[in-house]
């Protein structure tokens, strides 16, 4: 789960490179469409293509949760920033959590609770960069409620993972799963696919998508689900506590400096969370 976080955190910088390029329901459809074509073949060798209804309608309810967070999230990047989203998405344990709780019956400790509290307190700073008369004024930007809506549908990922994952192979699961989300983006995009000039989209743009699909989509969601399994959602989501330190790690590293001082403060609390809540766990 930190090597996910770490592919994870970089989707959001990459996202925010491309998302002009390509309307955001055509660029979620061909994300999804590569990340099958990559993973399709590894799984008729190792596993076979054998269909069941059931394993379909099972990831097709598990996909539909990805398809409207990844559409939120490039919409969203339109309007706000790489760090913006990253810290949002430390929202999503807490509503995993939440959801979890109702569907699975799975009990928060008091330290969970204690950490679920301060990494949406940490996300709240950030989003109103520690400023109170944003937060009492409700400034959201419109690319931070489009992408709330988006975790929202996000939380429910794992719990739904855990929920209906039977005895197939996870990498099996996580190839439904995309084969079910290009079925869900069809239909959204079809509009779109016809009118787009496909010669006018350059090689940077598609070059992301590739990086997109087999860095942040195969191979995350393998890690997530397999990891689901063993130490269970409110964890495992928690592990999205690391990305706005990392994503701050990316933006010094690609020359774009450090955000403004008052904003760290909460990158911090959110860090906070996360261990709290892994030592809590483990316990």
């Amino acid at each position: 789960m930190a090597l996910c976080a770490f592919l994870v955190s970089t989707s959001f910088t990459v996202g925010k490179a491309i998302t002009a390029g390509l309307d955001p329901a055509i660029l979620t459809l061909v994300r999804f469409l590569v990340a099958t074509l990559l993973l399709l073949p590894y799984v008729a060798v190792t596993h076979g293509l054998s269909f069941s209804w059931s394993l379909m309608l099972r990831c097709a309810a598990v996909s539909l949760s990805l398809v409207v967070f990844f559409w939120c999230m490039f919409l969203s990047l339109q309007y706000t920033s790489a760090l913006n989203t990253s810290v949002i998405f430390t929202l999503v344990p807490s509503i995993a959590g939440f959801y979890a709780l109702l569907m699975l019956g799975e009990k928060l400790t008091r330290a969970k609770l204690v950490a679920l509290l301060c990494g949406m307190a940490g996300a709240v700073w950030v989003i109103f960069r520690g400023d109170i008369s944003l937060l009492i004024e409700m400034q959201w930007n419109r690319g931070d409620l489009i992408f709330l809506a988006g975790c929202f549908a996000m939380g429910m990922y794992t719990p739904l993972v855990r929920l209906l994952h039977r005895d197939e192979a996870m990498v099996v699961m996580t190839l439904w799963i995309l084969i079910t989300g290009c079925i869900w983006l069809l239909p959204v995009s079809l509009p779109h696919l016809r009118s787009l000039d496909w010669a006018a989209v350059s090689p940077e743009i598609w070059l992301g998508v590739g990086y997109l699909a087999l860095f942040t989509t195969v191979i995350t969601f393998f890690l997530t689900q397999y990891s689901t399994t063993f130490i269970g959602p409110t964890r495992v989501m928690a592990y999205s506590y690391l990305y706005p330190a990392l994503v701050m790690l990316l933006d010094i590293v690609l020359g774009k400096g450090l955000p403004e001082l008052r904003v760290i403060p909460g990158v911090l609390v959110v860090l906070v969370a996360m261990v709290v809540i892994q030592r809590s766990a483990k316990n």
